[in-house]
């Protein structure tokens, strides 16, 4: 009998080790989820294909990726967290995720990783003989096989495509620069400069012809009113603004009715091209013929010190450029300004006549006869590059 419950005494005694035992362990189970969020965000636009990212986690566990983005970094640390994407593709990238999911199996929030956009930087410069070149600074240049001989004489980028246009209706596309494919016009006239604004291509040329496009490929004829060859264009303050010869300008708002404001421009100088930058419309011509305007309809006329032909135009870090040249093909004239109306001379460093000018990447690039290419950050220093061809170039431009 006393053995018997002895037994049974250690039984109980047993089951209420167990059962403590038990609720000891349901007492210490984690149910709580990591909370990450957002610490500093990839740089918008970034041309670096592996950027960093930081993110703050309150514990350690592992990263799960999820969208068009990933890393070599599988785990994260109680704190902040700093990861480098693997190597990206130009685009935008709008729905990568991140979750940290911690020892116990608790999955955190998803982190959405604020949209940014990779670039791939490109400046391309276009001239005679279908000549196109290609660079990524602006300083090494790389010849690139357009698979026409005719005269290039514009470009643009948009809608992510490079767009080349020239003499007997000539369009070329490109993705990246390197390869380029012909396009149908639908014109034989010399088409003398394009650009991408409001969503749209647009190109000018002789004997007033425009052509529109959303993608660059396909190209439809608009009606300009006007006979006269026009060689620029642009876009600003809801307004296109075209001109050209004898101081030909045509503008419109929605690219397809356009009305004459030639006697606005008080010259019958050519105007060879035309810029919307910081709220102005400025347009640049023969014989040292400068314009502005704020809405394309009335035009100043602005002395630029020089009787120089002006042939190319851009704007960038607060500063106007123009560049040109005289009737030989010679003089390497470049003039800047902050405002558009007071213009001052600038020394190039070159004889040739320089016909095309953009800015990107915190450089400004010219270029123009006999394969002349000059880089500078400030406009005052212009370095030499070499083309690796004496072709004629006419226009140069940038793409981010």
């Amino acid at each position: 009998m006393k053995k018997g419950l002895f037994i049974f005494l250690i039984f109980c005694f047993s089951l209420t080790i167990i059962s403590c035992s038990d609720e000891e362990e349901e007492s210490t189970t984690d149910t709580t989820a990591p909370v990450i969020a957002e610490v500093t965000a990839v740089t918008t636009p970034t041309t670096n294909t592996t950027p960093n990212y930081t993110f703050s986690s309150d514990e350690a566990g592992t990263i799960t990726y999820g969208g068009s983005c990933s890393s070599g970094t599988t785990s994260a640390t109680s704190g902040n967290n700093t990861i480098t994407l693997v190597s990206l593709s130009e685009g935008t990238y709008s729905n990568c995720t991140i979750i940290v999911t911690d020892a116990a199996g608790n999955a955190s929030n998803s982190l959405a990783i604020t949209s940014f956009t990779v670039s791939n930087p490109l400046f391309v410069a276009v001239g005679d003989n279908g000549t196109i070149i290609t660079s990524s600074d602006g300083t090494t240049w790389t010849s690139r096989t357009s698979g026409t001989t005719e005269k290039l004489r514009g470009g643009a980028y948009g809608k992510s495509t490079l767009v080349v246009v020239g003499r007997s209706g000539t369009i070329l596309t490109s993705s990246d620069g390197t390869t380029w494919t012909s396009r149908t016009s639908g014109t034989s006239n010399f088409l003398g400069n394009v650009t991408y604004k409001n969503s749209t291509f647009m190109a000018v040329g002789k004997s007033g012809t425009i052509l529109v496009s959303s993608d660059g490929t396909t190209w439809t004829s608009k009606t300009s009113g006007t006979s006269k060859d026009l060689w620029g264009i642009t876009y600003g303050n809801s307004t296109w603004v075209t001109n050209g010869d004898n101081g030909s300008i045509f503008t419109s708002s929605d690219g397809t009715s356009w009305d004459n404001r030639t006697s606005a421009s008080g010259t019958t100088e050519e105007l060879n091209e035309v810029i919307y930058e910081n709220s102005t419309f400025v347009a640049f011509g023969n014989n040292g013929t400068i314009r502005t305007s704020s809405d394309g309809t009335t035009w100043d006329n602005r002395t630029s010190g020089t009787s120089n032909d002006l042939l190319g135009g851009t704007y960038g870090n607060s500063t106007f450029v123009t560049v040109g040249g005289n009737s030989v093909g010679g003089d390497g004239t470049i003039l800047t300004s902050s405002d558009a109306t007071t213009w001052t001379s600038r020394t190039s460093g070159t004889s040739n006549k320089l016909k095309g000018i953009t800015y990107g990447n915190s450089t400004y690039v010219t270029v123009g006869n006999n394969g002349t290419i000059f880089s500078s950050t400030d406009t005052n220093t212009w370095t030499s590059r070499t083309s690796g061809t004496s072709e004629h170039f006419r226009r140069v431009f940038y793409k981010e």
